[in-house]
């Protein structure tokens, strides 16, 4: 009789695929706290970046850099900021956060695509002395096919744009995924955010920028909705529903400075 059975190679292919399992799951929980550890530092690479402490691909202890950075929690609910502690857990994690009815709201006009908002966000700032140098806010919004997640940071005057860019997102590459492109994110760089009333002014427009104008950011060639995506994720943080309260809470144009005792990291 031969001893290749049905039986026999079932046997030897659930043992195989055992025997992977248990290789796979051993490594996912040894490897656990590495991507843990990963995923924080390519957060705080990202908001060094845009804070102006970092460039791109530039060595650094980043732990080290990230000590000039302060974090502060806001409640969209009372408009205040919020010390850490009081921060329910399952609100940390703001992507998750975002999705627990408990612990977020639904946007009314929104614009961004994102349907609900957290109801604490973490919001960055350096300062120079005691002056707040530069505020470092996380947005997201939906672009053509993906959400795009990245932080816009504005001068002490709350106004001006001094970086914005994006570290995930899954938009086309050579199309929507210019987003990424150093021209695309120069164009942002002194770029005022708000009209003289104070509303959200940006306008990511076809072609280029007009020259002199304050509020226009180049467009995304062959992106038209990628690039529209940005445009309204953008006015919706700024907006009342988005980080207006907090930016109004700062002074706006006053150049005052958030309370003291933030978090860092």
């Amino acid at each position: 009789m031969p001893n290749e059975t049905i039986g026999r190679t079932i046997g030897v292919a659930a043992g195989v695929c055992v025997v992977c399992s248990m290789f796979v799951s051993t490594a996912a929980v040894y490897l656990k706290p590495y991507q843990v550890r990963n995923k924080s530092l390519d957060k705080q690479k990202n908001i060094l970046i845009a804070a102006g402490l970092l460039e791109k691909g530039q060595k650094a202890d980043i732990d080290q850099l990230f000590k000039q950075v302060e974090s502060k929690w806001f409640d969209f609910d009372s408009d205040d900021f919020v010390d850490e502690k009081d921060v329910p857990k399952e609100c940390l994690d703001q992507r998750k956060a975002a999705k627990n009815k408990e612990f977020s709201e639904k946007i009314e006009d929104d614009i961004a695509g994102i349907r609900r908002k957290p109801r604490y966000c973490q919001v960055y700032f350096t300062r120079d002395g005691d002056e707040i140098n530069r505020v470092i806010l996380p947005v997201y919004g939906k672009g053509l096919w993906s959400t795009l997640y990245g932080f816009l940071a504005l001068d002490k005057d709350l106004d001006t744009v001094k970086s914005f860019g994006f570290y995930e997102h899954g938009e086309t590459p050579g199309l929507g995924g210019e987003v990424d492109s150093d021209e695309f994110k120069d164009s942002w760089k002194n770029k005022e955010a708000f009209d003289e009333n104070g509303t959200p002014a940006i306008v990511v427009v076809k072609g280029k920028a007009g020259k002199g104008k304050i509020h226009e950011v180049d467009g995304l060639s062959g992106a038209t909705l990628t690039a529209r995506g940005v445009q309204n994720l953008v006015r919706f943080w700024l907006s009342e529903e988005g980080y207006g309260p907090l930016l109004e809470k700062l002074g706006k144009g006053k150049g005052k400075t958030p309370p003291e005792g933030g978090d860092h990291g």
